[in-house]
């Protein structure tokens, strides 16, 4: 009889030690898909990945030729104080001008010099949160995605054997586990 507790207790601190230390392997990735997580659930108010800056302009009328030359261009983000290298510009029509710059984009109208310059960078931690969480990189980093929901699954169910008794899962845990379970239960029940 002794022998026998002595292993119940022996696979709960096996299990014990297994679960903890999974659990450590786990905080890096669990904390940057929880960050990814609640930006991604907002991306109705806001763009998780990139923060957009937008600023009204106004340079006066812009005499130039048509279709503006390259040298026109590059006196408009001078006079905007920008680098005068762009990758690329386009016209719709005449009295229009699109710049588009690394992270900056100029709209235009020609004959009034008005228009909205856009500055885009992307939002530290988060964008490479993001990138990672919905699976960007692909290949091997599919993989360590699939291991790491693994793992997730692993310490979701061996944390509900490591207490016994009333603290464990015929206890307690149980209700707790039943709670667990509801709430995406009610959501899916609700909404689908």
């Amino acid at each position: 009889m002794a022998e026998a507790r002595r292993k119940k207790r022996n696979w709960r601190a096996v299990l014990r030690a297994i679960h903890r230390d999974a659990g450590y392997a786990c905080v890096g990735l669990t904390v940057l898909y929880a960050i990814s997580g609640v930006a991604v659930n907002h991306v109705a108010d806001w763009n998780p990945n990139y923060a957009i800056e937008r600023q009204e302009v106004a340079l006066g009328p812009i005499e130039h030729q048509s279709p503006v030359d390259d040298a026109a261009v590059r006196a408009i983000l001078a006079q905007l104080e920008l680098p005068t290298g762009f990758k690329t510009k386009f016209q719709a029509d005449a009295d229009s001008l699109r710049v588009i710059q690394e992270g900056v984009t100029v709209d235009l109208t020609l004959s009034t010099g008005t228009g909205t310059l856009v500055r885009t960078s992307t939002r530290p931690v988060i964008h490479e949160s993001n990138v990672l969480h919905l699976n960007h990189p692909k290949g091997a980093w599919t993989y360590v995605a699939d291991l790491f929901a693994v793992a997730l699954a692993f310490l979701a169910l061996s944390g509900m054997l490591i207490l016994k008794g009333r603290q464990g899962l015929l206890g307690r845990g149980l209700w707790f586990t039943l709670g667990g379970i509801a709430v995406p239960g009610v959501f899916l029940y609700l909404y689908l």
